[in-house]
């Protein structure tokens, strides 16, 4: 079992910065593809970042590619999520998630990830 825990999120002003920590508790964390959505009021949990087990390969959803940095450092057991230029429509409860990966493989489907975190609020002020 993999447990996860998100911190990181609060209160921001548009233009603002944050940086969403997950830590896991498990000790082969570098064995796991791990992934970062988000879920607004009313909305469908959605997709913001991936990286692959080492890595060196990430992926980003267009709404935050160029504004958002996902990375991990495997020594510490834990993925990073930094934030920044951040918009009010990034308001939301950000989730991080883990499936088993080797080589290149990342996720950005949510039904792919059998691990998740309970999720850190980030809300962005206008």
């Amino acid at each position: 079992q993999v447990q996860l825990e998100e911190s990181g999120g609060g209160l921001v002003q548009a233009g603002g910065s944050l940086r969403l920590s997950c830590a896991s508790s498990h000790r082969t964390f570098n064995v796991y593809a791990m992934g970062w959505f988000r879920q607004a009021p009313g909305k469908e949990r959605e997709f913001v970042a991936a990286i692959n087990w080492s890595g060196g390969i990430t992926y980003y959803a267009d709404s935050v590619k160029g504004r958002f940095t996902i990375s991990r450092d495997n020594a510490k057991n834990t993925v990073y999520l930094q934030m920044n230029s951040l918009k009010p429509e990034d308001t939301a409860v950000y989730y991080c998630a883990a499936q088993l990966g080797d080589s290149d493989n990342y996720y950005i489907r949510a039904n792919d990830y059998a691990y998740w975190g309970q999720g850190t609020q980030v809300t962005v002020s206008s």
